[in-house]
Parts: structure tokens; C-alpha cells; sequence
């Protein structure tokens, strides 16, 4: 039957009998597939895995560097002045747009690396019957049909309908975003019944965490729920960045004014001075030169990549480049909760006695904690039976891995017993042998162990399970005054508290043992309640500091889980966030847009959402205007991941799916890392600001210069020639060091940057009229003050080395956006822009007395003391800026009534 349409793997096995899917797959639950009926299957469905997207290859990254609107004006320009025979300048532009694209080319290089190296998958294998034979094969060669036997620790390997269960405990965090394990059995169920809900499936990716199991594969390859994740990530587009958007308009815009200014001047030129066209022709490439910010687009990149470097010594690998930026912007962090807010280990929080309770501190699988007193009566007898029921009515235990992480050994549960025994003062030492004992079964809800008490040759049961289960059985309780009868009122009202909070709830209970083998009778009566143990998964202590200083940031976040809405509101609660409300996936579901978009802005948690639930929750805050984040660890995360403006994987617990959907990998599954990265990312985007402010005002010198001298009809102070060489010499120089400044310290109290701010601000403007006029002016006055004493060899050596000092001083002026350099912070990393003025210094003096460079350039040595008057006239521009952000602050403080 099988060996037919692949649609057949797609069936609703969760709703069949287990015989009736067997029946529906063709195959035998006690002998499996024959070999040859596997290979035909094989050959039909596919191997059981999901391909990786192929790689961009390297030439089409390499021609992406140059898919640049200035970038083509600058190719332009190139091949005009080769046409012209000008091979000089032709050649000079050639080698800078060159250089700007291997710059980028490169670094995409480095992080298409990075990313093969965190998607490396090592091979996975599979128990399988085969002609009633037990074989360990490669799960990718499973087939519909297959009879898989699973035991814990395995991972499952494909979508597989249960067939026999025996105390089986699944982990699907992953997939579904449930912290604790899910208890399977292998009844039919509904049809409509939500993926989190299917106790009779085990999925793709999915931990065994505890029993046994038999179960038939139902789907593989991308017919698993794994693979229609899989298959809505590839749908989902990567929306471009906003400084991806801001730079594209921003080349348009500037691309239209240079070219309307350039064609303004040469008919200028022709129609009043009677210059020749190829006299303008030339005149119009070297303003277009001088104008287009050449080292723009590298700039970006290096300040960009100097951002990933920074990033990484904080524990975020970028795998975007300009991702890295987009931080700066963010404004809503959706995240998931387990794994992400959460440490993604259950973990005793409260343990509840007759007299009274306890909260326990500490993280995780960690042993190191203490139990504080909370309205608890002293009772060291108590709360030691308790703890000692916890050690040994347990088959889990804890261990620090490589990295000194705590691991948990077996069921995650029982993991978090032994950890409380442990902090309540027991040790593995403390460990006695089990007389016999009576396994957890689904049934009846409960475990127990039989032991003998030390030295004597008494015995005694230990119990721990369900309460509502237990409390049935129990008739005494351990009080103050040792044992009593049981308050069952009292425990019922701690229950339904515990409960209200989102924790997962067991009871721990013991009796004395007559002797002989151990039996449910002996358990089911006359026990001692001893307490009960309050279990979750924590919010992480550092998520909930980050998200106090994302608020403080301007930053909202929500939490979008698969987790049940009471654990959901509990965690949310504790985490900070609005806690009022919360909505499931269920009423996701039946929302419009416009009802989706409200929910979006005025609630904080979403629990029981789907993988299309938080793509459509992302979408929604998106079309509000918002730029977001997303962080997450499991399968189900991959599409938000991918269609957020800033994907976040967790990279210790991650899955590979999101780890490829995302921008970012946290590599130590950290909250607060984000935290730190959208200083860093907001950092990043105030260098680009400070490299434009400096690029562009300088730019707008070097073709006003041009420009001007050609409206004036005029000789050029600058020819085009040397335009490029002070371009060349500075913007990869002076302009690198603004790449490399700190964060600012009220970086972090200022709200978000809005996406839909451009580059062309006030400040800019402010600039370009400031700087630009200032510095044409300036540069005139003394290429007319030497050309009446010197030769035009030596005026222009003069202008071009004023332009290069004004370019210099500017520099400091850029360093802080609105503060003035002349303060305690000056000193601050300074040594990069020390290190970018020594070096165009020298470049200067080879460009001003190297022989070979005065043929190319057409320049002349000068006097020492022409140096004076250089650094002299061009410290006007510098001063003139400190005024200039002095005057603005004054006036914004008048504005607003602050004291200046």
C-alpha cells in the first residue's frame, strides 16, 4: 500500500487505533519491513532528511559588491575617463571600487564559513526492525513503515505513531515549546487535536527522556512536522535591513543631486566660459569623483565587521553582516521562553511541610543553592525525611560535563528531586541500597522503593508522585510534633497555590514496611505525607535584568511559547512583563489582521502558539512599524526566526534549524547577551552616522572646490587626479578610525532609533553647509594667495594639503555626535585616530617630496613654514563645528527648559 503516492505519508495517524495504522502503512508491528520493501520506499520517498538551501556561490557574492547605485555612477566615471584617455584617473577609480568590493566579499566569506561550521552534523542512527531482526542503521534510510524500538536518551528520528509504551516520556521543547516532558500512550485521539496534545506521537527531533517504546514511522524526510517547518522557513522572505533601505535611498538621493549638479555646472561652463565639452566632460567626472563617497560602502563594512568582532567576544556570532546594525533599531524582542527566558532544566522552586515551607534558590541542574525559610517553622527533621525520599525514590542524578555545565542524567523531573536533596544537605553518599522496588507506570502515578533503615534491620517505603494521587493514600502527615493525622485541606490549598503558579507539582510521602516483596497494596494506604515539591523551569536570573534594561531602553518584550497559558503567565510574571493578559493560538486563530495587529501592541504573552502563530505574531507587530527581534532555540522558532528583522538562536541547546533561520547565535544561550548586542549594534549604527557626517561634508569640500572653480571660470585648485589620491589617502584611514569608538554611556537611555529615520538629518545638513562652505572658502583664499608667488604646482600643493588637514582636524570633531571633544572623555580611544593622522601624515609628505609622487600628481615640495599656515587656516573648521554643537545645545536646553 504503501509503495504508492508519497501524499500517503502525510496521513493523521494520531487519530487511527495503532492496528489500523500499521494496517495503513503496509507493514508488521512484531517483524517490520523486508529489506527490498525498505529499498523500494527508499528509492519512493526519499532519504529521511532534510537538505540544506545551497550555498551562494562565489562569484555571485563577489558581482553582489558592486549592486551599488554610486558604485555605478563611480564605473561610469571610470569608463568615461577611459574613453577620454585620462588612464590615470580611469584606473585610480577602477582600483577603488575594486577594493571596497573584495573588502566585502571577504567578510561575507568569513561568515558563510562560520555558518557551515555551526550547521556540521554529525551522524545519527536508529533501532529498527528489519525481517524481525533488530538492526542499528542510519535513520536517514527510514521509510514509512518502519518499526523503530526506542529506549531513553535516543532522539527520535522521524515522525512515528506509537505502537507500545511503557513509562515513555518525551521531550518536545523543540518543537513544541512544552518545558516538561510529555507523557505518551498510544490511544487514539481526535483529529483535531493540537500538535502539543498528541500523547500518542513521538516527532522528529524530539528526546526520550524516560521508558521504553515501540512505535511505526509515519512520515519522513519533509513530510515530518519538522519538515513543514522546514518548508515554511524557505517561504518566508529576509525583509532588508533599514540601513540596507536608508543606504539605498540615501545612493539614490545623493546620486541625483550629483548628477543634476554636474550637469548644471558643465552647461554653466560651456554656455559662460566657453569651455570645451571635453573640458567639462572631465570637469563633471572629477565633481562626480569628488563628490560620490567612494569608501562609503567599505566603511559600512569594516564598521560592520569590527562590530561582529566585538559581538563575538560577547558570546553573539553574527551570521549577516548587516544584521549587526539592525539591533540598533529593535524595538519589540519576541521571545521564546523555554531555553531562551528560561534555562530550559526543571528545577525545584518550593517544598511545601505540614509546618510550614521553603523556597529553594539556585539554577538549573546546579546542586549549589540554599532552602530559605518562608513562613516555615523550624524542621530539620521534616524537610530531611523529605529530602531523603527525594535521593532515593529516584533513578536520575546530575553531573558537571567538560565545561563544568550540571547535565541531567535521566528523567528531567527526577533530575530536579535529586538536586533538592542535595541542596537540602544530602549527598550521593547518602545512598542506600534498594531493598526492591515498584516503577513509576502510568496508571497508578506514582513510584516506590523499598529500603532498610541504617544499623537497624527495620525497613521503610519511600514515595513520590502524583498528590492527587497520593493524598488518596495518605492518612497521617510528619507535623512539628512528629506524626499526625492528616490535614488533607491544608495540603489541597498548597497544591492549588503551586498550581497557580505554573509548577509541576509531586508529592513525597513514606511508611514503615512490615517485610517481604514489595506490593501496590502496601502502598496504597495508611501513608505519611511528608511534602510537596513545587518543580518549573526558572526564568533565567540574567533575563530578568535584561529585560529591565530593555525596558529602560524602550524596548518591549514578549514572550511567545508553546508552553500552557498558566505556567506561561507565572514565568511572564516573574520575568516582568505584563502578566493581564494572555492569548493562546487558539484565539490567534479566529483573529483578523486588524484584531491580530491590536492583540500584538497591548499583550506581552502568547502561550500554546503554533510555528504559523508566531510567524503571523511577528508579522503583525512588522506591519505596525515595529523592527523586531526574535530569539528562540527549537524547530518551531525557525520561521519567526527567518522572517524577523533580527533572528536570535540560542547556540548550546538550539536546534540546527534555527540556528540556520537566524542573524545571530547567543553561543552561551544567554538573554542577556542580546541586551549587550543592541548596545552594540546601536553603537555600530552611530559610527556609520559618524563616518557620513565625516565623509560627506569633506566630499561636499572636494567638489565645491571643483565646482566652484569651474563657475568662476577659474584654474582648478584640485585637479582630479589629485582628488582621488586624497580620497584613497584619507578614506581608508581617517574615516577607519571612527569605525572603531565605544559605545556611548547613555546609549542605552535613549529609545530606539525609528526605522524609518534616514540618513539626510538636520545635523547632516548643518554639516555640509558648515564644513562644506567653510572649507571652499578656505582652500580658495590660499590657492589665490599662493599662485600670486608660487607656481600652480605649488597653489595646489598648498590646497591639497589644506584639504587633507581640514579633512584631519574634522576628524576629532566627529568622535561625538552632539558632545564637545573638549572634555574628560577626549582621551578616550584616542589611539586610533592618533595612529590615522600619523599615517596620512606620512602619506602626505610622500604625496608633498616623493619625486615619482610629484610626476603622477603634479605636486612641488613647500616651506615648513607654509605648514604653519596650513594647520593654521584649516583649525578654523574645527573650532567652528565645537561652536556650532555648543549653539544647538544651548538652544535644545532653552527648548526644553533644562538648565545649560
Amino acid at each position: 500500500m504503501m509503495d504508492q503516492p508519497a501524499s500517503r505519508q502525510t496521513l493523521s495517524a494520531w487519530q487511527l487505533d495503532a492496528a489500523d495504522t500499521v494496517s495503513q502503512l503496509d507493514s508488521n508491528a512484531y517483524s517490520g519491513l523486508g529489506h527490498e520493501q525498505a529499498e523500494q520506499r527508499l528509492a519512493s520517498f526519499g532519504a529521511n532528511d532534510l537538505p540544506p538551501a545551497p550555498p551562494v556561490p562565489a562569484w555571485r557574492r563577489l558581482l553582489r559588491q558592486f549592486h551599488n547605485t554610486l558604485i555605478y555612477v563611480l564605473l561610469a566615471s571610470a569608463v568615461i575617463s577611459l574613453l577620454l584617455d585620462h588612464l590615470v584617473d580611469s584606473a585610480v577609480i577602477f582600483a577603488v571600487v575594486l577594493v571596497n568590493a573584495l573588502i566585502g566579499f571577504i567578510q561575507e566569506g568569513k561568515a558563510e564559513n562560520a555558518l557551515r561550521a555551526i550547521l556540521s552534523l554529525s551522524e545519527t542512527r536508529c533501532t529498527v526492525l528489519r525481517n524481525g531482526k533488530t538492526a542499528r542503521i542510519d535513520s536517514k534510510a527510514l521509510v514509512p513503515g518502519d518499526i523503530v524500538l526506542l529506549e531513553a536518551g535516543d532522539r527520535v528520528p522521524a515522525d512515528l505513531r506509537l505502537l507500545e509504551s511503557k513509562n515513555l516520556h518525551c521531550d518536545e521543547s523543540l518543537l513544541t515549546g512544552e518545558s516538561q516532558a510529555v507523557t505518551k500512550n498510544i490511544g487514539a485521539l481526535p483529529a483535531d487535536t493540537l500538535l502539543a496534545e498528541r500523547k500518542n506521537m513521538a516527532y522528529m527531533g524530539s528526546m526520550i527522556t524516560a521508558g521504553t517504546a515501540r512505535g511505526i514511522v509515519s512520515a519522513t524526510g519533509r513530510n515530518t512536522e519538522i519538515g513543514a517547518i522546514s518548508d515554511l522557513v524557505r517561504e518566508v522572505n529576509i525583509p532588508a535591513t533599514p540601513l540596507q533601505l536608508q543606504l539605498h535611498t540615501f545612493g539614490r538621493q545623493l546620486t541625483a543631486m550629483i548628477l543634476l549638479v554636474t550637469a548644471g555646472t558643465m552647461v554653466l561652463g560651456i554656455t559662460v566660459h566657453n569651455y570645451s565639452l571635453a573640458e567639462m566632460f572631465r570637469g563633471a567626472i572629477a565633481i562626480a569623483v569628488a563628490a560620490i563617497p567612494e569608501g562609503l560602502p567599505a566603511i559600512v563594512t569594516i564598521t560592520l565587521a569590527i562590530g561582529v568582532q566585538r559581538m563575538a567576544d560577547k558570546h553573539a556570532l553574527v551570521r549577516r553582516l548587516p544584521a549587526v546594525e539592525v539591533l540598533g533599531s529593535v524595538d519589540v524582542i519576541c521571545s521564546d521562553k523555554t531555553g531562551t527566558l528560561t534555562a530550559n532544566a526543571m528545577t525545584a522552586r518550593r517544598l511545601i511541610l505540614a509546618g510550614g515551607q521553603y523556597r529553594v534558590e539556585g539554577d538549573a541542574y546546579n546542586p549549589q543553592g540554599n532552602l530559605i525559610e518562608d513562613g516555615a517553622n523550624n524542621q530539620p527533621g521534616a524537610l530531611r525525611k523529605a529530602a531523603r525520599v527525594a535521593l532515593l525514590c529516584n533513578n536520575a542524578r546530575v553531573e558537571a560535563d567538560e565545561r563544568q555545565q550540571w547535565q541531567a542524567i535521566g528523567d528531567p523531573t527526577e533530575a530536579a528531586l535529586h538536586v533538592l536533596a542535595l541542596k537540602a544537605g544530602l549527598s550521593d553518599g547518602d545512598l542506600v541500597a534498594r531493598l526492591d522496588s515498584l516503577p513509576f507506570e502510568t496508571e497508578r502515578r506514582y513510584m516506590a522503593t523499598l529500603h532498610a533503615e541504617t544499623g537497624t534491620d527495620s525497613q521503610w517505603i519511600a514515595v513520590k508522585g502524583a498528590p492527587d494521587r497520593l493524598l488518596d493514600f495518605c492518612r497521617y502527615q510528619m507535623g512539628e510534633n512528629g506524626i499526625e493525622t492528616i490535614d488533607l485541606a491544608y495540603w489541597q490549598q498548597q497544591l492549588t497555590v503551586l498550581a497557580a503558579q505554573g509548577m509541576r507539582v509531586m508529592a513525597l510521602a513514606q511508611k514503615p514496611h512490615d517485610g517481604g516483596p514489595l506490593a501496590h497494596n502496601h502502598i496504597e494506604n495508611d501513608l505519611i505525607m511528608l511534602a510537596l515539591v513545587g518543580i518549573s523551569d526558572p526564568p533565567r536570573q540574567e533575563a530578568i535584568a535584561a529585560i529591565r534594561d530593555c525596558h529602560s531602553a524602550g524596548i518591549r518584550v514578549k514572550m511567545i511559547t508553546g508552553d500552557n497559558p498558566v505556567t506561561a503567565t507565572a514565568i511572564g510574571r516573574e520575568l516582568g512583563l505584563n502578566a493581564e493578559a494572555v492569548l493562546t493560538g487558539r484565539d490567534i486563530d479566529v483573529m483578523d489582521d486588524a484584531a491580530l495587529a491590536d492583540a500584538a501592541e497591548q499583550v506581552d504573552i502568547f502561550a500554546r502558539t503554533s510555528p504559523e502563530n508566531k510567524l503571523q505574531l511577528v508579522r503583525a507587530l512588522q506591519k505596525n512599524g515595529h523592527v523586531v527581534a526574535m530569539t528562540g532555540d527549537g524547530v518551531n522558532d525557525a520561521p519567526a526566526l527567518r522572517r524577523a528583522n533580527i533572528g536570535v538562536a540560542m547556540g548550546q541547546k538550539g536546534t540546527d534549524a534555527a540556528r540556520a533561520a537566524s542573524d545571530f547565535v547567543l553561543t552561551d544561550d544567554n538573554f542577556a547577551t542580546i541586551s549587550r548586542a543592541v548596545a552594540e549594534g546601536r553603537t555600530v549604527y552611530d559610527n556609520i552616522v559618524k563616518a557620513i557626517l565625516f565623509i560627506m561634508p569633506t566630499s561636499m569640500t572636494e567638489a565645491g572646490v571643483i565646482m566652484m572653480a569651474i563657475l568662476l571660470g577659474t584654474t582648478l585648485p584640485i585637479t582630479a587626479v589629485q582628488v582621488l589620491w586624497v580620497n584613497m589617502a584619507t578614506a581608508i584611514t581617517l574615516t577607519l578610525a571612527l569605525a572603531f569608538i565605544r559605545a556611548e554611556p547613555e546609549i542605552m537611555q535613549r529609545p530606539p532609533r525609528p526605522a524609518a529615520q534616514g540618513l539626510i538629518t538636520p545635523l547632516l545638513l548643518r554639516r555640509l553647509l558648515l564644513v562644506g562652505s567653510c572649507g571652499v572658502f578656505i582652500i580658495f583664499l590660499l590657492f589665490d594667495h599662493y599662485l600670486e608667488k608660487h607656481s600652480l604646482d605649488y597653489a595646489r600643493t598648498v590646497a591639497v594639503n589644506t584639504l587633507v588637514m581640514i579633512e584631519m582636524l574634522y576628524l576629532f570633531n566627529c568622535r561625538f555626535l552632539h558632545h564637545s571633544i573638549f572634555s574628560r572623555r577626549f582621551f578616550d580611544g584616542l589611539q586610533p585616530f592618533v595612529m590615522a593622522v600619523v599615517m596620512v601624515l606620512l602619506l602626505q609628505l610622500l604625496f608633498t617630496y616623493w619625486g615619482p609622487s610629484q610626476q603622477v600628481f603634479g605636486t612641488t615640495a613647500i616651506s615648513p613654514a607654509d605648514w604653519g599656515v596650513i594647520i593654521l587656516a584649516a583649525s578654523v573648521i574645527l573650532w567652528a563645528v565645537e561652536i556650532e554643537k555648543l549653539v544647538v545645545h544651548w538652544l535644545q536646553c532653552r527648548a526644553s527648559g533644562k538648565i545649560l
